[in-house]
């Protein structure tokens, strides 16, 4: 079940902002800005609500299969180191022990990790982790990300990274590679896991 925790201070983020534009030359107080206080501490609050996600895979069904897959789950994050967004699709494979997940769950577990400061390496460990931790036989996330902090400032390069986090079963060499085969050529022929 996913449950809502308490919401930012949006009076006191825009409070921030105001000043952070003063700081930066800029008149808060002139056409066109004057709502972007209020606006930016709407959007931190909606883009930061990971935080305040409790994205459990509690709702289950009993159902015997080899693995499940779901591909292209698009996330949006933010740079904790710039505070400047990265973004892409995340594949999250799973070797169910009799149950299998909604869905849904899986993109609201996205969700809750990539909807925060973060950084790519970390965000693809903990969605992997937490699969493990709702009982599952084996779990493989990969990202696919874009990043602002690289392409926008820095060495302004367009290159993407790819992170990969595999656990349990899947960490055997021969399982995990018929698993990267389904998501890579979903028409492969796969044994049985």
């Amino acid at each position: 079940m996913t449950t809502e925790k308490k919401s930012i201070n949006r009076k006191k983020v825009a409070k921030l902002v105001r000043q952070l534009l003063i700081e930066l030359g800029e008149n808060p107080d002139r056409e066109g800005l004057v709502g972007t206080p209020n606006r930016i501490a709407g959007m931190y609050e909606e883009i930061f609500g990971g935080y305040r996600m409790d994205a459990q895979l509690d709702v289950s069904f009993s159902e015997e299969t080899e693995a499940v897959i779901a591909k292209d789950i698009q996330f949006y994050s933010m740079c904790e180191h710039h505070m400047l967004p990265f973004f892409g699709k995340i594949h999250v494979a799973y070797i169910p022990s009799g149950k299998v997940f909604g869905v849904s769950k899986l993109v609201r577990l996205v969700e809750k990790y990539s909807r925060r400061l973060q950084i790519q390496e970390r965000l693809t460990k903990q969605i992997a982790d937490e699969l493990v931790r709702m009982g599952v036989k084996g779990a493989l996330v990969i990202a696919e990300g874009e990043h602002l902090c690289m392409k926008m400032r820095g060495v302004r390069n367009d290159s993407s990274i790819t992170t990969i986090a595999h656990r349990g079963v899947i960490e055997k060499k021969e399982v995990r590679e018929q698993v990267l085969a389904l998501i890579y050529n979903p028409k492969s022929e796969i044994s049985r896991l």
